[in-house]
């Protein structure tokens, strides 16, 4: 059970905590009694995908790069607040800024997706690593809510480095998350409906919103990967899509639950998504919305997809970069899904900063201008 909100004494809190920033990011009440989301300082954040527990090599990469952000995943001794807050400090000691803490136990759960058993025990750790963040400082969150995984029919080649494929012709087509793989004709045992997946979603948000709203958190729910109608007897009705997006917040109800707009995921639907990704993170971030963006570029929509890189895709990312600026967007932008390059992570790094960087300050000249 939840524990009892006091409103007066959070009001204080948010107070203290205000000051204690200088201003800078503070709580600010959106008209929903204790709804509270983080209010983020103003500009574009460009951030870096970074280990729990970062070397001093880490660091000093970061430091090079001029990075001041990243996000983490957290392994299963860290996932406590206590061990979040341990990765704040390992990384404020550099001068960086975590932006959110993952926790993959509690991100693409087909117990809640599917309503299968152990659902109401995934949701109560859901709500744990709420509180967790909460207690630890870290405002946001990216969940994913895909039955059965993230699919891809192999590897191919872009100009010369390894990136995930998916071809809907494919024989090799097959799910994964984590080491559960899924396959077709049906990866649960039956084909699931559309209400079933909606009202698994509706169970799900109307646990968690609460918890959410109490400790400031912003959930930002990334696109089904790839946004394919039905894979192996599953819809992907809702964050496969824009209309389904817009239900689902409608649904929600909450100005703490908003989108991880994944620009490749987005590309890859194609017509698919019902509006284009400029068109949908104006209409989304008008309504602020939109918290974090994953910076990928695909070859080609549905049917068939290469991820590429970002100046290699079908898509001009610029076009994204202006919409950013345009909608005033002020969470992290960060590079997701990069084609393997020689050098390792280091390498796909640099190339994705310096590419979002460049990108940003056209975008930004422009805007002044």
């Amino acid at each position: 059970m939840d524990a009892v909100f006091n409103p007066s004494r959070r009001e204080l809190g948010k107070r203290v905590f205000g000051a204690a920033l200088g201003g800078a990011a503070y709580f600010a009440s959106l008209g929903r009694g204790s709804a509270t989301t983080h209010r983020n300082a103003p500009g574009i954040k460009i951030a870096v995908q970074s280990p729990a527990t970062p070397t001093d090599d880490d660091l000093l990469f970061l430091k090079q790069l001029g990075a001041e952000y990243v996000s983490v995943g957290s392994p299963p001794e860290l996932r406590t607040a206590e061990g979040f807050l341990q990765i704040k400090k390992r990384y404020e000691s550099a001068g960086i800024t975590v932006w959110n803490i993952g926790n993959m136990s509690v991100h693409n759960m087909p117990e809640v997706t599917l309503k299968l058993p152990g659902r109401d025990a995934k949701i109560e750790e859901y709500k744990s690593y709420l509180r967790n963040l909460g207690k630890a400082g870290i405002y946001y969150t990216t969940y994913a809510h895909m039955g059965n995984g993230i699919w891809s029919s192999g590897r191919a080649d872009s100009r010369g480095a390894p990136a995930r494929e998916f071809d809907m012709a494919s024989p090799n087509r097959v799910g994964s998350w984590g080491d559960a793989r899924f396959y077709e004709p049906l990866s649960h045992g039956r084909r699931y409906s559309e209400d079933e997946i909606w009202d698994n979603y509706t169970y799900f948000i109307k646990q968690v919103v609460p918890v959410a709203e109490n400790e400031g958190i912003r959930i930002g729910i990334h696109p089904d990967d790839p946004p394919v109608p039905v894979l192996a007897g599953v819809p992907r009705c809702i964050f496969g899509n824009f209309a389904g997006y817009k239900r689902a917040f409608e649904i929600a109800n909450s100005p703490n639950v908003g989108t991880c707009l994944c620009c490749g995921t987005w590309l890859e639907g194609g017509s698919l998504m019902g509006k284009d990704v400029v068109e949908t993170l104006r209409y989304f971030g008008a309504q602020g919305k939109v918290w974090k963006i994953h910076f990928r570029n695909v070859s080609a929509p549905l049917p068939h997809f290469v991820e590429t890189f970002m100046d290699n895709g079908y898509m001009d990312m610029d076009k994204i970069t202006k919409a950013l600026v345009e909608i005033k967007f002020d969470g992290i932008m960060i590079l997701d899904h990069s084609p393997d390059m020689l050098g390792g992570r280091y390498a796909q790094t640099a190339y994705g900063v310096a590419y979002m960087k460049a990108s940003l300050k056209r975008a930004t000249e422009e805007a002044r201008a």
